[in-house]
């Protein structure tokens, strides 16, 4: 706080013991008011914890008039955490960074951002992480299938146990991506959902790839595909694909996921005029992480596109102004549910 507010400021801070406050923090400015803030400290805080208890203990205070407001410190705050926060009108700050500090009397506006993902293992062995193949096929059903279902019937679709996708599903009931009413989901934040999980992972990490460069032309390319070069499972993702449905800009690599070993890319990109290249390709093949992202294709002037949900997976978690896409696409999605969300 010292660093953030400047060396005018005078900072105390008082350790309580009464059991309901951790600490008093007090900021004084030469002149000015006193602002005080009442200290919960937290190892861990979920999404679910702030409608629970910090958005009891902010109410009490609100309620009963005192001047000092609700500040949550903890080592760190996930990016729904905070937004949760900010909702409820409580300050907060971790210790990698992401801050929101606030008064009216004298004014303060602090907002940082730290660490977008927690820099320490999980504290347990129960946490599961959103990466990997099995939560990329539970996520995909979650936003593609609007509930009520249960996990075995998540389960049975994203051919994993049962028991492996109740553990997840707990976790996210956590971070309030999805809402259960005894077994039953009943809601899911998809957009949340997608977030989270593209946060999770890297588009050009997780699926290995191929580039090549395109001697006629990308035009040359898409036609070729059109007449059926490739005859094996495809689908056109990335910048070609986003265009396709809320177009952003032009340009782009083309990207095609295609179930093929390396050497078995080395002659589609044979058929189909490509110069093997790693500088700047203007196609680039990726080799699918899971099956799934093929689940969901739709034709788009004769090509198969990926799914709108695998689409913004892949925007949020790709280079360039691929994440400026997948908004784009996250906006489209949120007019048109209808039509994509089953």
């Amino acid at each position: 706080m010292q660093a953030l507010l400047g060396s005018k400021w005078e900072i105390t801070n008082e350790v309580l013991d009464d059991g309901a406050f951790d600490a008093r923090v007090r900021l004084v400015f030469p002149g000015s008011k006193v602002v005080e803030f009442l200290v919960l400290a937290e190892r861990e805080l979920t999404p679910r914890d702030i409608n629970g208890k910090i958005a009891q203990t902010h109410s009490i205070l609100r309620h009963a008039h005192v001047w000092q407001s609700l500040l949550v410190v903890s080592p760190w705050l996930s990016p729904r955490t905070q937004h949760e926060l900010r909702e409820h009108g409580v300050d907060y700050l971790d210790l990698t960074g992401n801050v929101s500090l606030n008064s009216d009397d004298p004014l303060v506006r602090i907002h940082l951002q730290g660490l977008t993902k927690s820099s320490s293992k999980p504290s347990t062995g129960r946490t599961i992480t959103l990466a990997g193949s099995r939560t990329g096929r539970i996520v995909r059903f979650l936003v593609d299938h609007a509930p009520p279902y249960q996990a075995k019937d998540v389960a049975q679709t994203a051919k994993v146990s049962t028991a492996w996708v109740s553990r997840l599903l707990g976790q996210l009931e956590e971070r309030l991506l999805i809402q259960r009413e005894n077994r039953v989901i009943t809601k899911v934040d998809w957009r949340g959902l997608l977030r989270a999980r593209a946060a999770a992972g890297d588009l050009l990490r997780d699926n290995p790839h191929h580039g090549g460069l395109a001697l006629n032309g990308v035009r040359d390319v898409l036609e070729r595909l059109r007449s059926g070069a490739i005859n094996r499972p495809f689908a056109i993702t990335g910048p070609h694909a986003a265009r396709a449905l809320a177009p952003l800009s032009v340009g782009g690599q083309l990207m095609v996921y295609v179930d093929a070993s390396e050497h078995e890319v080395t002659g589609l990109m044979d058929d189909l005029g490509l110069l093997p290249t790693d500088e700047s390709p203007d196609v680039l093949f990726l080799k699918p992480q899971d099956p799934v992202v093929f689940e969901g294709a739709r034709v788009v002037e004769g090509l198969p596109h990926i799914a709108p949900s695998q689409l913004v997976l892949d925007g949020l978690a790709g280079p360039g102004r691929m994440p400026a896409e997948a908004e784009a696409v996250l906006a489209w999605m949120a007019d048109h549910e209808d039509e994509w969300r089953r």
